[in-house]
């Protein structure tokens, strides 16, 4: 009887872990989505060079070690709002390129409405139901791998002279798949209690959305034949 008790507590003091690291990672998330939006308007009044942006990308990288390392110490809410915000900032310069277009806001608004929908309707389904997605990880491991390779194929090519207009938009659908199964993946685990810090929750999360809104706009741009 002691034992049953014993592992009823352990069950009901489980759950209330993982339903608090649910709703603390969820309330960072909307946090710095909120703050990235800020910084991205700044940025957009600001109009800083395109470079910006691919600056972003690699000082984000450097941050996201650190963030790692620092997850759990005092130190790591306001890294994740300079990740984030920085981020923001760097999307600036391609909002703007794409509002200088004659359908630039409706493919802005487009791309966001989509990114919207997909998360939140990929999220409610495993947030419902509570599937283990934890397999995935292997696949999306080796498309990781596709992608940073073909990443830097993408910038060298053309260097000798290749033209690589069409891989761009292979790329594109390529990490807009990613990050579908990144989606499913990552809210798998914090359901699942697969990641005890809601931190790192919250940057995979928001990770996901980022590239999903960037390669779904990508998309659409070439689509518009813009």
């Amino acid at each position: 009887m002691r034992k049953i008790n014993t592992y009823a507590t352990s069950s009901t003091e489980s759950l209330l872990a993982t339903n608090k690291l649910i709703r603390n990672t969820y309330m960072l998330l909307a946090m710095t989505m909120a703050f990235s939006a800020v910084t991205a308007v700044v940025s957009m009044l600001i109009n800083p060079p395109f470079i910006m942006y691919l600056g972003s990308v690699i000082v984000s990288f450097v941050m996201l070690f650190i963030l790692n390392k620092k997850q759990n110490s005092a130190a790591a809410l306001p890294l994740v709002f300079a990740f984030t915000g920085l981020l923001g900032f760097g999307l600036g310069p391609i909002l703007n390129m794409y509002l200088g277009m004659a359908n630039g806001g409706q493919l802005i608004v487009t791309a966001l409405g989509m990114t919207a929908l997909t998360f939140v309707g990929l999220s409610a389904y495993v947030l419902t139901t509570r599937k283990d997605f934890s397999f995935m990880g292997g696949f999306l491991a080796a498309g990781m791998m596709v992608a940073l390779i073909a990443m830097v194929a993408l910038f060298v090519l053309p260097l000798f002279g290749v033209n690589v207009g069409s891989a761009h938009v292979a790329f594109s659908a390529l990490i807009v798949l990613l990050m579908v199964g990144f989606i499913l993946y990552d809210t798998s685990n914090i359901v699942n209690g697969h990641y005890s810090n809601y931190i790192m929750a919250t940057v995979s999360l928001y990770l996901n959305i980022y590239n999903l809104f960037i390669h779904l706009l990508s998309l659409l741009g070439v689509m518009s034949d813009d």
